[in-house]
């Protein structure tokens, strides 16, 4: 029995399959894990594809569309591995890159979940919006990552090729272990989709599990493949899984999210500065949502604050809003000094 699935989560994705799945199933060593791919009942020509074109592919076919979370919680509750890696449909794989990810799970049994060096597939030399080099949380639940703030995204020159201890690991290439991923709750599948991942890491490391990425593992990621940066669906989804995510998770949550009503204004009066009015609905809409959801989410708060036994690591006292759009910092490693 293998330890580990490859899980390629997919929806009518035919495209993406036939141009990244190649490079998975070359780089993916055949006595190390199975290539599995979730599909979420897709209606164009993904399933004849896999059969015609990738026979070694295994098949999970569920019955409807779960989006992301959904999706994936369904695959892996019936998958039988002892590590998961949730991987993207439109991630191009390079030679070694599953190797250092296991090893890392492997040496360090505390360890639940790690990530690769995520690099733009379309630019190779930057780093990845999606996760680069680990993510992190600033004190008002505002994520950023080593080589990508806000949308500065870094050119990889190797300075973050460290192992690192991170809050979270990206959702387009996590390998997790599979019995904490659902002793834990695995995905909020409420959030459908944008910031589930880091909700669910925020979790495990409030329970004293270690994250963690290892850049000697490479990936390249196109990103935005589902929704555009600048679709109000996207805001939307970011903004009100972020609220969400906050309150299911911070301790100080009402502090923070009275500081967050001011900024998401601010965030949306800036939208309507630049004529994107869909944007400025997105976010007036995603926080009535929120106000909506929060008498479900009292119960996941509850839990969570009774499981916490720390402060997770990654989990920053500062605003990355004022130390970027003020103090003029630009990279992780200014953050950092």
């Amino acid at each position: 029995m293998k330890k580990t699935a490859v899980v390629i989560l997919n929806y009518n994705g035919e495209k993406m399959l036939q141009q990244f799945l190649p490079s998975v199933v070359e780089y993916t060593p055949e006595n190390i894990a199975d290539v599995v791919v979730a599909d979420n009942a897709s209606t164009d020509r993904s399933l004849e594809i896999l059969k015609e074109q990738f026979p070694s592919v295994k098949t999970l076919v569920l019955d409807k569309n779960y989006g992301f979370a959904g999706g994936y919680n369904r695959a892996i509750a019936q998958l039988d591995y002892e590590y998961v890696l949730l991987l993207n449909s439109d991630v191009e794989a390079t030679e070694g890159y599953l190797e250092p990810l296991v090893e890392a799970l492997d040496k360090d049994s505390n360890v639940v979940s790690v990530q690769p060096k995520l690099l733009a597939q379309k630019d190779k030399s930057k780093f990845e919006y999606a996760g680069a080099a680990g993510g992190f949380l600033d004190k008002y639940g505002y994520p950023f990552c080593r080589g990508r703030i806000f949308e500065n995204v870094e050119t990889d020159n190797h300075q973050y090729n460290e192992e690192s201890d991170v809050l979270w690991t990206t959702g387009a290439a996590m390998l997790v272990r599979r019995k904490e991923y659902l002793d834990n709750g695995g995905l909020d599948d409420r959030f459908f989709a944008h910031q589930e991942e880091i909700d669910l890491c925020w979790r495990l490391s409030s329970r004293g599990y270690k994250l963690r990425c290892i850049p000697s593992s490479i990936l390249y990621h196109v990103g935005g493949g589902t929704l555009d940066a600048s679709n109000p669906r996207k805001t939307f989804l970011n903004f009100r899984n972020n609220l969400c995510m906050i309150y299911k998770n911070a301790v100080d949550a009402n502090k923070i999210l009275l500081i967050r009503f001011f900024l998401d204004y601010m965030a949306a009066a800036v939208y309507l500065l630049k004529g994107e009015t869909g944007n400025v609905k997105a976010v007036w809409k995603a926080r009535r949502e929120f106000s909506k959801m929060k008498t479900e989410l009292k119960k996941d708060r509850d839990e969570n604050l009774r499981k916490t036994v720390c402060k997770p690591t990654g989990l920053m006292d500062f605003s990355i809003i004022v130390q970027t759009k003020l103090k003029g910092k630009k990279t992780y490693r200014d953050l950092i000094k």
